[in-house]
């Protein structure tokens, strides 16, 4: 059980490390960790090659392009840097379709064609990689990705000795989930793979970082455990390297441990927009877990500061929308969720690249609207969640038109509870709690704005129904663990049915989880008066 900890894991315990021991120096001195990529290029360039994998595998795209562009100048007949600037253009394969550079990417993988490669082997990772963008106008996202990671399993397979295609392979098998599959097939297959090579190769970034993508869901999060506290020590100057550890230490509510890791990240990436702001968003997540909400405000205030965003991506309009919600909504600030508006640096042009972003910013008005009373400007907000899913719906990204449609059931469950009707209320409800229980969270978020059956729990409550509220609450923590707003929610329900015993170690829990905390949130008032009179 997570108390007010004081071991901060991932990114303070950055041991000096020899070139021959556990980390290998890339050019200029930075430590990104030890990859072994061999390629016929160049002496110069195989060196250069291998730092560039490195930036790829911690996910630093920018770095990442301008290394593989430098291989590509250096030795012109390097096809390999150009499939390397195909697999920077594929950016985060765990937010596949929707980061894939598709136009930059083919143009990469026909110029390494062109330019050709050296060894059959070589030749092999550029026809794999061709699969991923090839006749993308016409073909299916979903199709061109199964039959990317099929081509990158027979490589693995034909090059038994090559542990670059393996762990590219386990890459993609785990991109590859569906989020809806709740067996975690792919993500499990990819950890059996990359698990030995943990052991073999503990200082290859890849391969701790794509173990916590693999155990990056509520039910199988302790076993990511390991890889999270250790990847930061492997790249140490990569800032992913020390945001990606938030990941698991979310799942299992160690928020000491998520925010330290988000500082490091900060620190390490200098400013960098994409980098910083999903950071944030996972700071302001644990922050406000612990009641800490002045630091929580502050870092909301420092990522809100840029009065224009230039081409954002995904974490970045995502983060701008869900920062402001989760400061609103988690503290029951209904009226100031209804007034909430889009963060003005991003064009609104911008904001139409990616409704599920605004998606997260209008629900956030809807159940504030509704829980402040206003029922009909509630309604107005539901339209518009409606609006949005149809505009996902055309565009094929299923997965977010999904995440949208139990936003509007749960607004519409609560804009019927501000109508008074409350048995009808219910209903919506409870669907939405069963609709969100059968998907999972995407990488770009830290998890629900609110989880759907932690509302249910607060609507019961309301309707005096407090065992079947506390029963709700209860599986809302077995997913979502150490939220606040849960052990209030329970133990506020166990007390109102009675249940002294369970009411006592959830306030307790509560309120150790919260010790640090200066906050007047009336519920941690009430944990602590509860605990001082008994």
């Amino acid at each position: 059980m997570l108390t007010s900890r004081t071991v901060i894991f991932p990114a303070l315990i950055i041991g000096l490390l020899t070139a021959c021991a556990t980390e290998e120096r890339a050019p200029g001195g930075e430590r990104l960790g030890e990859v072994r990529f061999e390629v016929s290029c160049s002496a110069e360039a195989q060196q250069k090659f291998r730092r560039a994998m490195a930036l790829y595998h911690s996910f630093d795209w920018r770095k990442g392009r301008t290394a593989f562009s430098e291989i590509a100048q250096l030795d012109p007949r390097c096809g390999m840097a150009h499939w390397g600037l195909g697999m920077i253009a594929s950016d985060n394969p765990f937010g596949w379709p929707v980061s894939l550079k598709l136009k930059e990417g083919a143009a990469a993988i026909q110029k390494a064609k062109g330019v050709g490669a050296g060894t059959q082997r070589e030749r092999d990772y550029i026809e794999a990689l061709t699969l991923l963008y090839k006749d993308h106008a016409k073909t299916p996202h979903r199709e061109r990705a199964l039959a990317y990671e099929e081509a990158m399993e027979k490589l693995a397979a034909r090059y038994p000795n090559d542990v670059e295609a393996r762990i590219l392979y386990a890459l993609a098998v785990s991109a590859n989930h569906d989020l809806n599959d709740k067996t975690f097939a792919r993500p499990l297959k990819a950890a059996r793979i990359l698990d030995p090579l943990f052991k073999s190769y503990p200082n290859h970034p890849g391969v701790a970082h794509y173990l916590i993508h693999s155990y990056d869901f509520p039910p199988i999060a302790d076993k990511g455990l390991e890889s999270a506290k250790h990847y930061a020590k492997v790249a140490p100057d990569a800032a992913h390297a020390q945001h990606m550890p938030s990941h698991i230490f979310t799942r299992v509510g160690y928020w000491r441990e998520s925010i330290a890791a988000n500082k490091a990240s900060q620190d390490t990436a200098k400013g960098a927009m994409v980098a910083t702001t999903h950071a944030r968003d996972y700071m302001t997540y644990a922050y406000l877990q612990l009641a800490e909400d002045t630091l929580a405000e502050q870092v909301w205030a420092e990522a809100s500061k840029a009065s224009s965003v230039r081409n954002p991506n995904l974490a970045v309009t995502f983060g701008l929308a869900a920062m402001p919600a989760r400061l609103a909504l988690e503290r029951g600030r209904w009226a100031e969720a209804a007034a909430l508006e889009l963060h003005p640096g991003i064009a609104e042009a911008d904001w139409r690249r990616f409704p599920q972003a605004e998606s997260v910013l209008v629900y956030a008005r809807a159940i504030g609207a509704a829980r402040s009373g206003d029922a009909a400007g509630a309604r107005r907000h539901i339209e518009r969640l409606n609006r949005l899913r149809a505009a996902l719906t055309a565009r094929k990204l299923a997965y977010w038109a999904e995440q949208t449609e139990v936003q509007a059931q749960i607004a519409t469950a609560w804009a019927l509870r501000a109508e008074g009707k409350h048995a009808e209320a219910l209903v919506p409800m409870r669907a939405a709690a069963a609709h969100e229980d059968n998907t999972e969270k995407h990488v770009v978020t830290p998890g629900p704005i609110l989880p759907a059956r932690e509302l249910l729990g607060d609507m019961l409550t309301e309707l005096n129904m407090p065992k079947e509220a506390l029963k709700e609450y209860e599986a809302s923590m077995a997913k979502e663990r150490n939220r606040f707003r849960g052990l209030y929610g329970a133990a506020h329900a166990a007390e109102r049915a009675g249940d002294r015993t369970r009411a006592s170690a959830y306030y307790e829990k509560l309120a150790s989880m919260c010790a640090q905390s200066d906050a007047n949130r009336a519920e941690l008032v009430r944990a602590r008066q509860r605990i001082s009179q008994r």
